[in-house]
């Protein structure tokens, strides 16, 4: 069953014409704001932004993205750690994000994601996931998680 988003409020030019059109979340605002900082900040310490950014979640997203970090950084080390829309992320050489965490407290979601950008290499014919539900981390999900950053990255 989909999930319920919240309600979206008309904007101001909309609410002065008397028309509903649908604008971006004040999450979705933030993350937007967030990623115009990075820009700005250029390449920084990409390891030390995206560990503050998980020192900043509540449990149980910083347990699962300190969990992930280091599953990231074992089994692709040429990844890079940095922030992307204010979210972990790990980017090729050529800076390009490969994978990325979205807690589930950015956008009051019930679950937690694991992402992968379309330079991953997880094609498997005309149709592939791209987007992993995260609501724990076990040695099983773990195991899998390995094995698709393995993949997204050309390694079998």
């Amino acid at each position: 069953m989909p999930e319920k988003k919240a309600p979206r409020r008309p904007t101001k030019a909309a609410s002065a014409t008397g028309k509903t059109v649908e604008g971006f979340t004040a999450e979705e605002r933030a993350a937007m704001r967030e990623r115009a900082r990075e820009l700005k900040a250029g390449r920084a310490d990409g390891e030390s932004a995206v560990l503050e950014k998980i020192a900043e979640m509540p449990e149980p997203d910083r347990s699962m993205a300190l969990r992930l970090h280091a599953l990231i950084k074992s089994n692709a080390p040429e990844l890079s750690p940095r922030t992307w829309y204010g979210m972990p992320a790990y980017a090729n050489r050529e800076g390009k994000v490969v994978c990325f965490f979205t807690p589930a407290s950015k956008f009051k979601t019930r679950y937690a994601t694991l992402g992968f950008n379309d330079v991953a290499n997880l094609d498997e014919g005309n149709l592939w996931p791209t987007s992993f539900a995260l609501k724990g981390l076990t040695a099983v999900e773990e195991a899998k998680i390995a094995e698709l950053v393995k993949r997204a990255m050309g390694r079998d």
